[in-house]
């Protein structure tokens, strides 16, 4: 009886005086605090990463200056990279932030009009910086591909890379060591196929101090 009786006095005290009910946990006012911004991810579809070279990074050695190699991203064939004295080359592609390569696509000179120069052995290195023809042999590639002339099809299918091996990249160097018997090689295109990886903006930590 005595519960009772406590419990009916408190409920008449609530109901006399609101304020001394539950405790009630105030809402922070957020009307003016700045968005918090939203962690960075990795690009979630594939695209075509020529879009994302620094070309002024960019350069190829051994290459005929009537055919240089930003012809590979025009998309006509006919005009096409040329390695000069002989038939190999060394084309590296630097980009402006780091991506995850997928797969690479090489396109054949002028359609297959002079099969002899397509390249057929290609070492691709990943994040090596001023290889040159005297030291370029004594480094690792991240891949080896040996190219058939069905590859080089304008409607074949993109040659899919080590993936695990391209997954930071800031920088490929193509060593292009032989072709099909032609005293030149000629390619006349390349699409690198990939995603890109996200980075930490520092200036979010600067806003926040």
């Amino acid at each position: 009886k005595k519960i009772e009786y406590y419990t009916e006095n408190l409920t008449n005290l609530e109901n006399m005086f609101p304020s001394l009910g539950g405790a009630t946990i105030p809402t922070p006012n957020t009307a003016g605090a700045p968005p918090e911004s939203a962690p960075a991810e990795d690009g979630t579809k594939l695209v075509d990463l020529s879009d994302k070279l620094d070309k002024t990074q960019c350069y190829c050695r051994n290459e005929n200056a009537a055919y240089p190699w930003g012809n590979l991203f025009i998309g006509d064939s006919r005009l096409s990279l040329q390695s000069d004295a002989d038939e190999q080359l060394i084309l590296h592609l630097t980009f402006q932030e780091f991506v995850k390569v997928k797969s690479i696509k090489f396109t054949e000179f002028n359609r297959g009009a002079n099969p002899d120069m397509n390249p057929v052995k290609v070492h691709i290195h990943v994040n090596r910086n001023n290889l040159g023809f005297e030291d370029i042999e004594d480094v690792d590639p991240a891949q080896t591909i040996t190219l058939t002339a069905s590859d080089l099809q304008e409607t074949s299918d993109p040659i899919e890379l080590y993936y695990v091996k391209f997954q930071r990249v800031k920088s490929l160097t193509f060593y292009i060591e032989d072709n099909a018997g032609g005293d030149v090689t000629a390619l006349g295109g390349l699409r690198i196929m990939g995603r890109t990886v996200a980075t930490t903006n520092m200036n979010d930590f600067k806003k926040q101090g």
